[in-house]
């Protein structure tokens, strides 16, 4: 082999870019152009495409909105970019259901996004009943989340264990046996929570969608 060639894949070891044939690939699950393999689900926010990013715009009386996957997922990693007007609460539902049929309420863990300091990247029990699903005690405001920028955020979905981080930083460690009985799979979500009247209108954008499944 010529000297070039080995050279070459020196660089690749070294750079750790080697993947075996049996990790799984990364799927976007946003073609930065269209909302084609979503659906939107609850609520009257907005939802366009704008520069690349999904937009979500509130609408002023409107209940919690989610623009959902098509397909459903059950253990995976997820990525993902989102800025947020630092007035309005968000977040991504992750393996997430509809109560009494397609067209009802949106429920499952929900990965929250939210200007700082505050608890983005804990897991909320969306409609579930049970309020948050992250202990109460590990439920500690931080600043990792940086304001009026795109900030990127990790989810890994492995069983009943879910762990979050945020621009690389861990947010959160969960397991929740009984969450992941109800909710071993599901949808992915892009909420824009409901509003007071009055106030708005507020948006979030997400951009650089992509999961990759797990066995």
């Amino acid at each position: 082999m010529k000297l070039l060639q080995w050279s070459v894949i020196a660089l690749v070891l070294a750079s750790g870019s080697v993947c075996s044939a049996d990790e799984p690939e990364w799927k976007s699950l946003f073609d930065g152009k269209t909302l084609e393999g979503w659906v939107q689900k609850n609520g009257t926010a907005k939802y366009t495409v704008e520069d690349g990013a999904v937009v979500g715009r509130t609408n002023e009386g409107s209940p919690n909105s989610f623009m959902c996957t098509t397909q459903n997922y059950g253990n995976f990693e997820l990525t993902f970019e989102v800025k947020v007007d630092n007035e309005l609460n968000s977040g991504v539902q992750i393996r997430s259901q509809t109560k009494d049929g397609p067209e009802g309420r949106v429920n499952g863990p929900q990965v929250e996004i939210e200007s700082g300091p505050a608890e983005a990247g804990y897991v909320y029990g969306e409609a579930t009943g049970r309020g948050w699903l992250t202990l109460e005690a590990h439920l500690k405001p931080h600043d990792f989340f940086k304001n009026n920028e795109w900030n990127e955020f990790r989810v890994l979905a492995e069983g009943a264990r879910i762990r979050t981080w945020i621009n690389g930083h861990p947010i959160e460690d969960l397991t929740d046996e009984p969450i992941y009985e109800t909710h071993p799979s599901g949808f992915i979500g892009l909420q824009v929570h409901g509003i007071k009247a009055g106030t708005g209108p507020y948006e979030v954008r997400w951009r650089n969608i992509r999961i990759r499944e797990l066995k």
